[in-house]
This record gives structure tokens, C-alpha cells and sequence, in this order.
């Protein structure tokens, strides 16, 4: 039985290559951890970033559809209360809103219309990731209409704080 190379899909350093179309106060760049470009041929995209303060543009990511299944997921950071989102979003799905207070997965079906997603309450850091079902690349996830601009493998800039 020949063995195989499993290494070649494990991504251990992430890339930045969804870049806003505008500054978003309260958040850092996302981080692309599984895409067709990191692992060969795959059909899957997943980004994930961190809500560090009460995003401003809010919304900044506005209502839109996708031709790929999507699964959008908040996390809470506070390990004595991991259900605990640190906020709240309100997401319409559909064109029906919904409030998300807790650690949630969203499953939206190709052709939805979603978003605006709108931040309400902000108490501390949390981590929101999508995976997107069937797109592999970022030019065919596109997730929030971000331009296709792509950084080289390495860690972003430090926020910039208010003096």
C-alpha cells in the first residue's frame, strides 16, 4: 500500500488577502485558513477575524447573496462563559432579522439574501468565520464584497488605538 503525503493539506500560516474596500475601525484583517490556493484543489474557503471594538463603518457588510452554500459563525472568547458572544449582531437572513447574543452558526443556502450585518452591543473581543461551501478561492467567495487583493503570507499590522 503506497503512503501519501497528508501534509500538503495542512495549512499552518494563514493568509490576508481579503482586504475591505474601507478602513473598519474595531477590527483587523481577516485571515483566509483554508482556500484552493492553500490546499490544492479544494472547494472550500474559510476566513476567519476578530471583532476587537464596535466596528465602525456598522454595517459594513451589507446585505448580499452568494452561489455557494455559506455557514457564518460568532465565537465567544471568554473561556468561563464560551456561549457568551461579548455582543450583539443583528443578521437578516431572507429579509427576516435575527439577534445573535451567543456563540451561533448560521447556515445560509446558496441564493439567500443576507446581511446587512449590524453590530448592536459591543462588551468584548469575539472571532466571527465563514465557511463557504463549494467556493474555493477568494475571487469566487468574495465574502462581503471585499476587493480581490492579495497581501503576502504574513501577520498584519498592529491596530492603530486612539491617542
Amino acid at each position: 500500500m503506497a503512503k501519501s503525503d497528508y501534509s500538503k493539506y495542512v495549512v499552518k500560516k494563514p493568509v490576508y488577502e481579503v482586504i475591505p474596500k474601507f478602513e473598519v475601525k474595531g477590527r483587523i484583517p481577516a485571515m483566509t485558513l483554508m482556500s484552493g490556493d492553500l490546499v490544492h484543489g479544494t472547494k472550500m474557503y474559510v476566513e476567519t477575524g476578530w471583532v476587537l471594538g464596535m466596528p465602525d463603518p456598522n454595517p459594513h457588510i451589507g446585505e448580499h447573496t452568494h452561489e455557494y452554500d455559506e455557514i457564518i459563525l460568532h465565537l465567544g472568547t471568554d473561556p468561563s462563559a464560551p456561549e457568551d458572544l461579548g455582543g450583539e449582531i443583528e443578521i437578516c437572513v431572507g429579509g427576516k432579522p435575527f439577534l445573535i447574543k451567543t456563540t451561533s452558526a448560521i447556515y445560509v443556502p446558496k441564493g439567500v439574501k443576507h446581511g446587512p450585518l449590524t453590530w448592536k452591543k459591543f462588551d468584548r473581543p469575539h472571532l466571527e468565520m465563514t465557511i463557504m461551501i463549494g467556493a474555493g478561492t477568494l475571487a469566487e467567495a468574495d465574502p462581503g464584497g471585499h476587493e480581490a487583493v492579495k497581501r503576502e503570507s504574513r501577520s498584519p499590522a498592529k491596530p492603530k488605538r486612539k491617542h
